[in-house]
Parts: C-alpha cells; structure tokens; sequence
C-alpha cells in the first residue's frame, strides 16, 4: 500500500460544513476520480482515511490535512489534481506528498490563526491582547453536548499580536462585508491542547479579561499548523516526506 497525505483549504461558505460532511465530500470525490483507495476488513469496509486535526465548523482553514491508503502507486501531483477537480469549489486541494517515516499527527503542535473582528478599533483589541497576555489562567465558558463546562484558555495561547492588513497568505484577506466599520485583525499561535483552545475560546477570553464584545461576527481562517519552533512559529509539517520523497 502507498501512503499519501494531502494538504486542503476549507474556504468561503463552505467554512460552515461540519467535519462529518466533509469526510463524505472526500469519500465521494475520491470514488468520482477512481482512486484504488485501501479499504478495512470486516463487515462494514471503509477507505482508509485519517483525518489529522480538522478545523472547528464555522471557521475557515487553509491547513487541513489528511491521510489516505491507496493499493496502486500514484503519482501525488496527479492526485491532487484529479481529487481537487472532483470536490466542490471552497474544498480545495493545495498539495500532496507520498508519506515519508513517521506519523502526521505528532508534527501538529499548534496552529496559527489569523482572526478579523469586524468593528473592533484595532488599538482596543491590542489593549485586550495585552491583558490576555498578561495573565496565567483565564477560564471560559464553553456550551458542549454534555452541557457548560469551564476551560482555562490562557496557557494555550503562545503568541498573539495585532496587525492592520490580512497580509500575503493566499485565501486569507480583509472581510468587506462592512467597509464603513474598522477592523481589528488578531493573528494567534495556539498549542493544540485538549480539551483544543478554538478561535471563540480566545475571543472568549479577550471578553472576560477586557469586556470585549465585537458588534458582528468574527471570521477566523488557520493559516498554518506543525511543531513549534524556538520563536514560535510553525514547521510545514510536509516537509518531512518531501525531503524523504527526494532522498
């Protein structure tokens, strides 16, 4: 069997499709294109997909991964594009590698977010960072299907900074919906911990530490997930199986 491991975008709409329904985009989008994909043994087969670390529903991403078995060697940039052609427009295929040594899901350390927050002056949301900055441990409140439980967001936040453009990352700019409101841009560096610290927790945490309350929604998009490095940023976590591809 041959192992591939794929990069995707999670982009406009369809940022509010839950992960279950984009497994079964990928499912079907991989039966379109004919992949000889591996399936399990048993009484219920499936294709061996795993999925690595998917985005919350409601939030963009232009670092997705996943991992797929196949029982014919491929050639990954073929792959890539067939599968990409064969999935709706906004699930986007970005690349794919042949699996070097080692799993995927050890690499993934943290993820970097880039948050817009539409009518929020970009100095009060640098204020509020800086208090958030500036504590330990700060608990929020999060709905889940078991009830309201408290986390404690603080200690996941590695990094966090306020800019004044969306920048050069490709799927990622400025939501003009409002053109007449300022619009605070938060990027932040968050260890993927569990329970996982999401977008809404931090913007939680910002609302308990300095009563921030953004009039619309924001919009987050990760830009990037892998390992931490000594300044903290992110290692492409593919980089591994391309230098391993060209050895």
């Amino acid at each position: 069997m041959q192992k591939i491991r794929l990069r995707y975008a999670k982009r406009g709409r369809l940022r509010f499709t839950s992960h279950r329904d984009v497994a079964r985009a990928f499912e079907r989008a991989l039966r379109r294109a004919g992949v000889p994909m591996a399936y399990s043994q048993g009484f219920n087969p499936h294709p061996k997909i795993s999925w690595i670390g998917a985005a919350p529903t409601g939030v963009a991403s232009e670092a997705e991964y996943v991992e797929i078995q196949v029982v014919e060697a491929l050639d990954p940039a073929s792959l890539a594009r067939v599968l990409d052609a064969a999935l709706a427009p906004g699930l986007d295929v970005l690349e794919a590698v042949q699996a070097g040594p080692g799993g995927l899901a050890e690499r993934m350390e943290a993820s970097d977010w880039h948050i817009e927050l539409p009518g929020v002056d970009p100095d009060t949301l640098s204020v509020a960072v800086e208090r958030l900055l500036a504590e330990e441990h700060v608990e929020v409140e999060r709905l889940t299907k078991d009830g309201r439980r408290l986390i404690d967001a603080r200690p996941a936040v590695i990094r966090a900074e306020v800019t004044e453009s969306g920048g050069d990352t490709p799927g990622v700019g400025i939501d003009m919906s409002y053109p007449e409101r300022s619009c605070g841009i938060l990027r932040v560096v968050v260890r993927q911990t569990t329970p996982a610290v999401r977008p809404d927790d931090v913007l939680s945490a910002l609302r308990v530490v300095a009563a921030l309350e953004p009039p619309v929604p924001a919009k987050a998009t990760r830009t990037a997930q892998g390992r931490l490095d000594d300044e903290g940023g992110l290692s492409d976590p593919l980089a591994l199986d391309r230098q391993a591809g060209l050895g």
